[in-house]
């Protein structure tokens, strides 16, 4: 979601939601590696029904590591692919359905965000090229050798990771040649119904996922205490998930930890920036080998845990109406797309690093009663009490703005009376002009032990050298200001250069709505509030999208928001008869008419060869879509990546009139690569319903969608029908991957095409817990605030915290041997003979917490070492490949 911040604030104000994940590892015997038993109890002492990949998340840093070389081939690519998925599953360990869900084409407002992310990629890769031949350049005229410059055809453009792209349909081969082979040869898939939704279905990822997981709990037979997990990194899975009112979901996430070193662009060596890059080839730098990949640690964000949060801090007891939890979060969600959503930009007064979300929900709570009920219901905004709120929010906006100024003049003269640390601009040796010793701050001396760190790994000449002098000088020369650079926390280079941008609108002086107006849409002072107005009727119809697109699915295809900026808060003066009506029937692109929409010229390699010169010639229709060049705004911003790139909105008409006059060059691949498909439903041969999907293959019977037998599948519900390419059971199924790895071998699967229940557009979806829920016993301690995780005030990470309770499951580290306390309390089993869950894997006889009255919370470690975490010490290369 667009609240770049929001996972660090939602971390820090609610740290117990935040656990690690305790990870077992493979071990080797006499040089043989054996995996990981995924039929074992989970080690995170809670068992998982459901997984569910959010794979863009997947391919993307296996495509672009950043902590090993980039691969050099596809086929690299997909076997990290496969390695991340194996890692997984081993923490995970699902015993119903694996879910892989690969973005398809997104609804018109997401792909606006996507153009603009795909041509600002373009942007930076041209300008990071530019750079480096221009430092490349300079070394060469100095006789200072460089590293060989990469082919051009070496390059993987990462923006070929978009639906309709050849590189997208190999991988979606290489996905169903893995989860095949791991049917046959992995038992803890034996169970598994594995449904792969790849580019080819219409949607993002995680909304797919929603979707399946919205008419899973709509349908008959399905099962309220189903535990859910969903990997991945994006804020807005924290909204869906908390969207599906699932009283035991959770989220797996890799653990982010900011200030990793990274390598020069030129020479892939750690320690320097590209412009004072030495090439890497001289003494300096022939010993300083970029650090051995570490171990990524994984993280669980535990949503049951954030409900209870949200039920103590949004309480209210005297309401004139009853209060509701599943409401109050509900409208929370609401409040949190206030302040940024991927379809949106946030009003200008919401920030949330100045506390927006707090202060939403301090005007909530002072309000509701008067709004006289809730804000939104089951999807649908309720205009007549959300204008309350959006009044009162513009009230405050004069003094928003004149409160941020304030802050902003005193960061500043803050920042000004620190005490700095000066190095010289060039890099340091013994005959150069040194510094004189002061006396170290924390953070100096925090930048000086990386900095030592660092040269560790250099040659011991040079490493002399430099810590002589830095903590050696014999002689203090003239000081020179403009040989030296500014030095802050961790070592970060303050150029003093860089202006603030460019404060045109000055909020914090009277007449800045105008000025707004005028600057950002180019309108006349005089257009009055007509114009304003039709901006915050179009946000608000956006508001309402993106609630029904989180709760429902997705409204309306064709819709986006027609402006680059939002409206203020005071705009919504007129908004409460206002009502949203969006056109049903809208289709979403094909995949190839969504590359036209999305890419730049840069990336054309990547669409049919017959429409790449509507990109280029300037005779085209829609050459105009394609700029070669853009403004970005940095709307009060000091880094361009803040800013709002001003592209032009593409005109859908025009652009799907062009293509389709110019269809007939299409080759039969690039066709194909144009029809949107469907999801597709694995089962191994030891799984009840093998029988049952085999039979639509034994028929001679025109069989198009007949609904599966949810009785063999964990009361998973669907429609299934042939896949006309399927590979039968019995039949070779041959690698597509070129690796030692991945070879031919005999199916022993069964593949069909899978639908989700069909419901109506307008079903309502049920937003409240479903009855028949266990929901989780509450972990909060007293001292919590005591040890608060998260990032403290310094925005520095200081991890998940301390306090690590494992919900409604708890080990206990000391227990008695005669007392329940000493043994694990799983929380399945009961429902559906699932002792040896329906295939003889066995979970092992472990106590239902749900239903026991004898469950004991235990007692709590505070050590990261306790709970089987001793290994996240350990960050060898070895020990990493013993996660794959």
């Amino acid at each position: 979601m667009g609240v770049p911040a929001f996972f660090r604030w939602l971390s820090r104000k609610y740290p117990s939601i935040v656990t690690d994940v305790i990870e077992e590892s493979a071990i080797e015997i006499d040089g043989t590696r054996i995996p990981i038993d995924g039929t074992k109890p989970n080690q995170n002492f809670q068992e998982f029904d459901n997984l569910y990949l959010d794979m863009n998340g997947i391919i993307h840093p296996c495509s672009r590591p950043e902590d090993r070389p980039a691969p050099e081939t596809e086929d690299e690519i997909f076997v990290l692919i496969f390695e991340y998925i194996d890692r997984l599953m081993a923490i995970i360990r699902p015993r119903r359905v694996l879910y892989m869900a690969v973005d398809g084409v997104a609804p018109r407002a997401k792909m606006n965000q996507q153009r603009s992310r795909r041509f600002r990629g373009a942007k930076e890769v041209a300008d990071k090229e530019r750079e480096i031949g221009e430092v490349r350049e300079r070394l060469i005229k100095q006789g200072i050798p460089v590293p060989p410059k990469k082919e051009k055809h070496e390059w993987f453009d990462k923006n070929c990771i978009t639906p309709g792209t050849p590189f997208m349909e190999r991988l979606s081969k290489a996905l169903s040649y893995y989860i095949a082979q791991k049917l046959k040869s992995d038992p803890a898939w034996a169970g598994l119904s594995v449904i792969l939704s790849d580019a080819s279905v219409p949607g993002e990822g995680e909304h797919k996922i929603m979707d399946f997981v919205r008419k899973q709990r709509a349908s008959e037979g399905h099962d309220p205490n189903t535990s859910h997990c969903l990997c991945g990194a994006d804020a807005d899975l924290i909204m869906l998930g908390l969207a599906t009112h699932e009283v035991n979901f959770n989220i797996i996430r890799e653990e982010f930890i900011p200030g990793t070193p990274r390598p020069c662009d030129l020479c892939k060596k750690i320690g320097h920036e590209l412009k004072d890059c030495d090439g890497g080839m001289t003494e300096s730098y022939s010993n300083i080998l970029p650090p051995p990949p570490k171990k990524t640690n994984f993280i669980f964000i535990r949503l049951a845990v954030l409900r209870d949060y949200l039920e103590r801090e949004l309480a209210m007891k005297h309401l004139s109406f009853e209060f509701d939890l599943e409401r109050v979060i509900d409208d929370w969600v609401f409040l949190c797309f206030l302040v940024g959503n991927d379809f949106l930009p946030h009003l200008p007064s919401l920030e949330i690093r100045e506390g927006a979300i707090d202060m939403l929900v301090k005007l909530y709570k002072r309000m509701l009663d008067q709004c006289g009920g809730y804000l939104t219901d089951n999807g649908e905004v309720i205009m007549v009490r959300i204008a309350h709120i959006l009044e009162e929010l513009g009230n405050e906006e004069d003094e928003t703005f004149r409160r941020r100024r304030i802050n902003d003049d005193r960061f500043k003269a803050r920042n000004k009376a620190l005490k700095r640390k000066l190095v010289p601009k060039k890099r340091v040796t013994k005959e150069d002009s040194l510094i004189a010793p002061v006396p170290l701050s924390h953070d100096t001396y925090s930048s000086i032990k990386d900095y030592i760190t660092r040269t560790e790994s250099e040659s011991i000449k040079v490493t002399e050298q430099r810590l002589l002098s830095v903590l050696m000088p014999h002689k203090i020369p003239k000081f020179d200001k403009d040989k030296y650079n500014t030095v802050g926390a961790f070592g970060k280079i303050i150029d003093e250069t860089d202006s603030e941008p460019e404060d045109n609108i000055k909020f914090h002086e009277h007449g800045w709505k105008d000025r707004y107006y005028e600057e950002k849409f180019e309108v006349e002072l005089n257009t009055g509030v007509d114009f304003r107005r039709r901006v915050a009727e179009a946000y608000m119809e956006g508001m309402c999208w993106v609630l029904k697109y989180y709760y429902r699915g997705c409204a309306s295809w064709d819709w986006f928001y027609p402006y680059h900026y939002a409206p203020f808060a005071s705009d919504f003066d007129h908004i409460k008869n206002y009502k949203a009506v969006f056109p049903t029937n809208t289709k979403p692109f094909k995949p190839l008419q969504q590359l036209m929409g999305v890419f730049p010229v840069a990336s054309s390699l990547n669409v049919p060869e017959c429409w790449r010169k509507l990109m280029s010639e300037s005779d085209s229709d829609i050459y105009d879509f394609y700029p070669l060049d853009f403004d970005i705004d940095l709307n009060g911003h000091k880094f361009a990546w803040m800013g709002v790139a001003l592209l032009p909105f593409v005109d859908q008409d025009r652009l799907l009139d062009c293509l389709n006059h110019n269809m007939d060059g299409l080759t039969e691949d690039e066709k194909k690569r144009n029809i949107r498909g469907e999801n597709i439903l694995y089962v191994s041969n030891k799984h009840p319903a093998f029988k049952h999907l085999c039979s639509i293959y034994e028929t001679n019977l025109d069989i198009t969608w007949i609904s599966i037998n949810k009785y063999l599948t964990n009361g998973m519900s669907g429609l299934i029908s042939r896949k006309e390419d399927a590979v039968l059971p019995g039949k070779p199924f041959y690698s597509p991957i070129k690796a030692k790895i991945c070879q031919d071998f005999t199916n022993s699967c069964v593949m069909t095409l899978l639908r989700d229940p069909a419901f109506t557009d307008q079903y309502s979806y049920p937003t409240h817990i479903l009855e028949g829920s266990v929901v989780p016993e509450k972990v909060f301690l007293e001292y919590e605030s005591k040890n608060k995780g998260g990032y403290n005030s310094s925005r520095q990470y200081q991890g998940p915290g301390n306090f690590n309770p494992q919900r409604g499951n708890h080990n206990n580290r000391g227990g008695k041997s005669n007392d329940s306390r000493g043994n694990y309390n799983i929380r399945h089993d009961s429902r559906q003979n699932y002792g040896k869950d329906n295939l003889g894997i066995g979970r092992g006889t472990f106590q239902n917490s749900r239903f026991s009255n004898n469950m004991v919370r235990g007692n709590f470690s505070n050590s990261r070492e306790g709970c089987g975490n001793k290994h996240r010490g350990n960050n060898s290369r070895e020990n990493f490949n013993n996660f794959q």
